[in-house]
């Protein structure tokens, strides 16, 4: 597996590229905004010798989604989204009308479901419902590439806003101790912004999970190996 990583449009959102088998790929959240954005991502995609096979979306965030529409036009690809996401997107299209740029709506979305794993590009993207930053956001995890995509669930050393629309901070803290936390440490965590991360450097270090994080909330580290520190 190999991932291109795009930082595009204004608020610096992470648009992944993931190479699965050879020849074949996925996008993840793609928030190309501009053409040179969009040209950026197309010409990876050519230069490789790619062939799309599904666009994944964590959430429906405008900075999320503003390459949906070109990128399934141009390849004709199924985009996945969590239905719990469709109001956030007809909220954020609302705010058209004070002149800010809003992502093209003319796409359609597959409806995904906590669980459900997607097969695409010889890859296997387990959803993981993790709703806080957004009703619908949701994590995609590779098992056994060991890596997540969170998007704006979990960052390193940091979490995702909750007061948007439709945000909820209680949530979003559940859905990442519950759902995340217990992860394997060493599963490489790719954020929707912001460098990358593991799920264990953020269970003992995420400053926004203390005291959630505190040693001893940890089963698998034995509280020996830091008496003897």
């Amino acid at each position: 597996m190999e991932i291109f990583r795009f930082v595009v449009n204004r608020l610096e959102e992470n648009t992944f590229i993931v190479e699965g088998a050879t020849g074949r790929c996925v996008i993840i959240d793609p928030g190309c905004h501009s053409d040179e954005e969009l040209g950026r991502v197309n010409g990876c995609i050519e230069d490789h010798g790619l062939k799309p096979e599904a666009i994944l979306v964590t959430h429906g965030h405008m900075d999320h989604t503003y390459g949906l529409a070109a990128l399934q036009g141009k390849y004709d690809i199924p985009i996945y989204m969590s239905p719990d996401d469709k109001p956030v997107i007809a909220y954020f299209q609302r705010v058209a009308k004070f002149g800010i740029p809003v992502p093209d709506p003319s796409f359609t979305t597959t409806d995904i479901l906590d669980g459900q794993v997607i097969s695409a590009a010889g890859l296997k993207f387990k959803v993981i419902s993790t709703p806080g930053h957004s009703p619908g956001c949701v994590c995609y995890l590779e098992e056994e590439q060991k890596v997540i995509f969170t998007g704006d669930t979990l960052f390193a050393g940091a979490i995702g806003r909750s007061d948007l629309f439709g945000g909820d901070y209680d949530a979003e803290i559940r859905s990442i101790m519950e759902k995340l936390m217990y992860l394997d440490g060493d599963i490489a965590v790719y954020p929707g912004h912001g460098p990358s991360s593991t799920i264990g450097d953020e269970r003992v270090g995420n400053p926004f999970l203390e005291p959630f994080n505190e040693r001893e909330e940890i089963p698998e580290l034995n509280q020996n190996q830091y008496d003897q520190d």
